[in-house]
């Protein structure tokens, strides 16, 4: 039988604190092998060591109890390592979107993102096969990211001549972190559809245009100069905002070579200075 030590001294060994270990055994993630019954003190194995150990490096990955647990009953070591992968691939994740908003910020405290032209220009009714779908904000970096695969392998696989950039068409609403309809399409000459990839029409518009260089962590840079743009001439926003993806992350791992044309619908005139409303 292995030897048992107070909840202090398994405290000491394992650095982990007596109100953590208080905390685990409440939560049966780490449970003392005997409590006095008269005095209420805990007692752990030395056997208990390696899990303990197990226990505060995961945590201090800041992977979630109930996860921690799960790889604690894991049947094999094969299930164990993937649940230990999966929540390193996502603290990675993490880890670069702190990067791009760092790096981010300092552009923005250095000057350094300065701000592209302004033009208007028109556009003309355009085929292109596309997906669309209703998205949460939460998830469109993923259907963004999935959907621009899916159109551009159809139009490799189904042969189709592509007579431009991919783009996006977005409802306002996303950008308000509301759910929206968001659209991504590639221009072809005949579209068709393949698979859940369907032909359809972008409209001709009128419209004002920048381009932002960079990842996505600071494309709001962009969309604030069309936005200054539109009020400052007494523009009208026109329907949902086009984004044109000349070089992205299919195209290169340098974000610093990542172009995107950010593009938004407009009428000359405000509603209010044809009807006569306040």
């Amino acid at each position: 039988m292995s030897i048992a030590v107070s909840v202090g001294q398994f405290a000491t060994m394992t650095h982990l604190s007596v109100k953590t270990l208080r905390h685990y055994h409440h939560v049966g993630l780490l449970e003392p092998v005997h409590v006095d019954s008269a005095t209420g003190y805990r007692y752990y194995s030395l056997d208990q060591l390696p899990t303990a150990q197990l226990i505060r490096r995961l945590r201090d990955l800041r992977m979630p109890v109930a996860d921690v647990r799960d790889v604690l009953v894991a049947q094999n070591p094969s299930d164990r390592e993937s649940l230990i992968a999966a929540h390193i691939d996502h603290l990675e994740a993490e880890l670069a979107q702190t990067k791009a908003a760092v790096n981010s910020l300092r552009a923005l405290l250095n000057n350094a993102a300065s701000s592209q032209p302004v033009r208007r220009r028109a556009e003309p009714t355009t085929p292109a096969v596309a997906i669309t779908d209703t998205v949460d904000p939460v998830d469109i970096e993923n259907w963004w990211s999935d959907a621009l695969h899916d159109v551009r392998e159809a139009v490799r696989t189904g042969r189709l001549d592509q007579t431009g950039p991919a783009g996006g068409i977005y409802d306002e609403s996303l950008f308000q972190h509301e759910p929206g309809q968001a659209t991504v399409f590639i221009p072809v000459t005949t579209p068709r559809q393949l698979g859940r990839v369907n032909p359809i029409v972008v409209p001709a518009a009128e419209v004002v245009v920048t381009t932002h260089h960079g990842s996505a962590a600071d494309i709001d840079l962009a969309y604030a100069e069309l936005g200054s743009y539109i009020a400052s001439h007494a523009l009208a926003v026109g329907p949902r905002i086009r984004e044109y993806y000349h070089c992205d992350h299919t195209h290169t791992p340098d974000t610093t070579q990542w172009r995107t044309e950010v593009v938004w619908p407009i009428t000359d005139v405000l509603p209010h200075q044809t009807t006569g409303a306040p």
